[in-house]
């Protein structure tokens, strides 16, 4: 048995993409889904233990909390300073929890595998300074973008985000839209990571218009419901090339099922998953 955590966690597509690909692969699992408070990461964390769940996803809010409760941290998870995948290490009678970050990986899947999009040498910004903005800016950074901008309204959290790039990193902060404009306007890959878009009347982030983009632009939004928001409408009137999030959330979790099974994830029952889930809905 395998779940998510989160709160709120009801409406997500985790479970019907991850028992596609137990069904797929024949592993007699479950994925199921538990709300669970904010504040209660760690405490869920330990329950994976009394339980002996095989594997666990972790969603906003509890990254934090969950990058604490283990035991170990992959690589990645250390550089982050949170998780979305909780896993067992065992040797011999020897067990421990080891958490991981699949998200970055998951996004330069998607972004070079279904969109053929390689960041390397590419100059690149990155919208938001959150969880997910962190996963985006550590892998194009490590995918050798020329430059990766990190556009927010708070300088601090937009240099600790931007830092994650390593050389590449720049920030564009603070509230001034000409600032917001130029870190959009000449970019080859402008990357939403940010909730706005979610509401289909809101407006796209930083203000950001028709007018900032152009034909040769790659707009990629992390927001996969809608699955065409504000921004991803302005892109495409500008000419630009546009995808949602939906493809890192598959390669995300295809990720996950590899780390917890050590089989090479089907990603297309999983992609056929959601797409199917999100068309019910």
């Amino acid at each position: 048995m395998a779940a998510v955590i989160g709160d709120p966690v009801t409406h997500s597509l985790s479970p019907a993409v991850h028992n596609a690909a137990f069904s797929e692969l024949g592993i007699d699992w479950v994925y199921v889904a538990f709300p669970v408070s904010a504040g209660q990461g760690a405490a869920a964390v330990e329950a994976m233990r009394t339980l002996d769940l095989a594997g666990l996803s972790v969603t906003m809010p509890h990254k934090g909390d969950a990058a604490a409760a283990v035991d170990s941290h992959g690589p990645v998870a250390s550089r982050l300073g949170v998780i979305n995948t909780v896993r067992w290490s065992r040797s011999g009678t020897e067990s421990e929890l080891v958490g991981d970050s699949t998200d970055a990986d998951g996004f330069l899947d998607s972004l070079r595998g279904d969109e053929g999009f390689d960041p390397a040498g590419r100059h690149c910004t990155v919208l938001g300074t959150g969880g997910a903005a962190r996963a985006v800016t550590l892998a194009l950074g490590d995918a050798g973008a020329a430059s990766v901008t990190v556009v927010g309204r708070r300088p601090d959290a937009a240099a600790v985000c931007a830092a994650l790039a390593g050389a590449a990193g720049r920030t564009a902060s603070g509230s001034d839209p000409e600032v917001w404009r130029e870190a959009v306007a000449e970019r080859d890959l402008i990357v939403n990571a940010t909730p706005v878009g979610m509401d289909r009347s809101a407006t796209p982030p930083f203000g950001i218009t028709r007018r900032w983009l152009r034909a040769g632009q790659f707009v990629a939004d992390l927001v996969y419901e809608p699955a065409t928001t504000p921004l991803l409408a302005e892109a495409r009137e500008a000419g630009a090339h546009a995808a949602n999030g939906l493809g890192m959330l598959i390669h995300q979790a295809a990720r996950q099922v590899e780390l917890w099974t050590g089989r090479p994830a089907p990603i297309g029952a999983m992609s056929a998953a959601a797409v199917a889930a999100i068309s019910h809905r």
